[in-house]
């Protein structure tokens, strides 16, 4: 590697961890800086020292170099992910829209497993009806050249323009590309508003608590001494949350925060000539504990819907099992031994005053509300099982429509074809036994809050490609509907995840970065995929010749 060929890789390199971080481009002086300062001292006892210096010198690393680096790298992980959507057997997508830009997201599996990438960021110029996301996405697709007959389905947030019956993006798309796809609301959004029908009266105790968090903790003044009255008294607790509505989990953690503070918050607000009489009204009190402990359950359930990777099969199943507790706990409510509700119980055991035929009725609501909803989830089933037990199903109940490369003729008889053939019914039940191990060590390590080491547990997706991947090309329909199964978004929740990132990236420091330099940062920092980094040098060494 000649001089200026290493300087060029290495700008590459540092343009890399730059956006990664989400650090301005103007770090890159600033690294360059620092680097220089550190050699004199680091490599003061080498002979080529000045040379080393030198180099760090000539490497390319101001504010548009580095935005530049950055652009070419986004571009070129595009069309490595463009190439393996292509190549793929079968691809879904999510999409989620701003009043700005429509998050696009891909997920396929390519020769290292299953992929979940950030395709790109549309602009959306004018409104956001359903027939312009329509036209946004396909002019995206069509320019890009990115072959929509192996798309099997698309997650939205569920949004009228999304999945309305006439002129959503759904129905449109549909339309255009002739065929039914598998269409799904986000489990994530459906969760969240089925956690909003707590009746009118615990709604507004957490209006009521969030007027007193306000109170205290939205100036300095009143922070500071509400902690000084915390070290006081020696309280377990070491603040109050402030509830962010955008945030999923903000709700509950608010509630187990203050209804740990309860006494001293009641002090606190004394002895500053506050009043809130509903603290001390027993019935308020019950609904409140009673919120903390439902809100900490419905945390549960949250957690485990998110992250990136997650098969569809798995939230379903988390969301059908969350339904068999909702009845449990109903229950619990009506024998009156809120076993599963301890800030409840250790209230009743305190004052001794409990009305719970009303909070039942909260329950009894929300298991309606869940019932109703996750539809599409529960009528594919079958389907969304196949790639975990695919022996074990009929495949009468499989849906075709949507996956236009597998025949279910072929398909029946490969399945006919496997059924008694040790060797590969083997591997199913392999997996079916690592699947388990992997779920029995998650549990171990969640009850001893092991979090990063859970992170380190084998990916359950990525074992089910494993196995389908050792499946010889003799039962082809079977490995394209496996795959096929595997590539569906059962949440848009990584598209949330853009928009956050992006306010993070795009910060009051950051307020002029927009457009191609936003979506690469974007990207660089969300992408899986590393750039081609010696084949970007070589492009820019071929531009200088000329």
């Amino acid at each position: 590697m000649n001089s200026a060929h290493s300087t060029t890789y290495a700008s590459f390199v540092a343009a890399q961890e730059i956006v990664r971080h989400g650090k301005p481009f103007t770090d890159g002086d600033y690294i360059k800086e620092s680097f220089i300062k550190i050699s004199e001292y680091l490599f003061s006892d080498f002979e080529n020292k000045s040379e080393i210096v030198q180099k760090i010198r000539d490497m390319p690393l101001s504010a548009k170099t580095v935005k530049d680096r950055t652009v070419e790298m986004a571009e070129n992980i595009t069309r490595q992910q463009i190439k393996d959507i292509n190549s793929a057997v079968a691809y879904s997508i999510a999409c989620n829209a701003s009043k700005e830009q429509i998050a696009l997201f891909c997920r396929y599996v390519n020769s290292a497993g299953p992929q979940e990438e950030m395709i790109e960021l549309i602009p959306l110029k004018g409104q956001t009806r359903g027939e312009d996301i329509y036209e946004a996405v396909l002019d995206y697709l069509r320019t890009n050249e990115i072959n929509t007959t192996h798309l099997v389905s698309v997650a939205t947030d569920g949004a009228p323009s999304m999945t309305g019956a006439q002129d959503s993006f759904v129905a449109l798309l549909q339309k255009s590309l002739g065929r039914t796809l598998l269409t799904f609301h986000c489990i994530l959004h459906q969760e969240a508003l089925c956690a909003q029908t707590f009746p009118p009266e615990c709604a507004e105790v957490m209006n009521v608590v969030i007027q007193i968090v306000n109170k205290i903790m939205a100036q300095g003044s009143n922070r500071h001494q509400f902690h000084f009255l915390l070290d006081e008294v020696k309280s377990t607790s070491s603040d109050l949350l402030l509830h962010n509505k955008v945030q999923w989990l903000s709700r509950g953690e608010v509630l187990k925060r203050f209804a740990a503070c309860l006494e001293e918050v009641k002090i606190y607000l004394g002895t500053r000539g506050l009043t809130f009489p509903e603290l001390q009204w027993p019935e308020w009190l019950e609904r409140l504990h009673f919120m903390v402990d439902m809100t900490a359950h419905l945390n549960v359930l949250n957690t485990t819907l998110q992250g990136k990777g997650g098969t569809a099969l798995h939230m379903l199943e988390e969301l059908l099992a969350f339904e068999h507790k909702l009845a449990v706990f109903a229950k619990d409510l009506e024998r009156g031994t809120l076993s599963h509700f301890p800030s409840l119980r250790d209230f009743k055991q305190a004052h001794d005053v409990t009305n719970l035929e009303h909070l039942q009725s909260a329950i009894t609501a929300m298991q309606t509300s869940f019932g109703k909803r996750f539809c599409e989830l529960r009528e594919e089933k079958n389907t969304l099982s196949f790639p975990v037990a695919p022996l074990t199903i009929d495949p009468s109940l499989l849906n075709m429509t949507a996956f236009a490369g597998v025949s279910q003729p072929d398909l029946e008889m490969e399945l006919a074809d496997i059924a008694d053939k040790d060797m590969w019914v083997s591997k199913f039940q392999r997996l079916t036994a690592n699947l388990e191990n992997v779920a029995r060590q998650k549990a171990v390590l969640a009850q001893n809050n092991k979090w990063s080491d859970i992170e380190r547990l084998p990916k359950p997706e990525k074992l089910i490609f494993d196995t389908w991947n050792a499946i010889p090309v003799t039962y082809t329909n079977m490995k394209k509907y496996a795959f096929g199964v595997l590539s569906i978004f059962g949440s848009t929740y990584i598209c949330e995840q853009v928009f956050s990132n992006m306010n993070y990236i795009k910060n009051k420091y950051r307020s002029r970065l927009t457009g191609n330099s936003l979506q690469s940062c974007v990207k660089m920092k969300l992408t899986s995929y590393s750039p081609d980094v010696q084949t970007l040098c070589a492009e820019i060494e071929n531009q200088k010749s000329h």
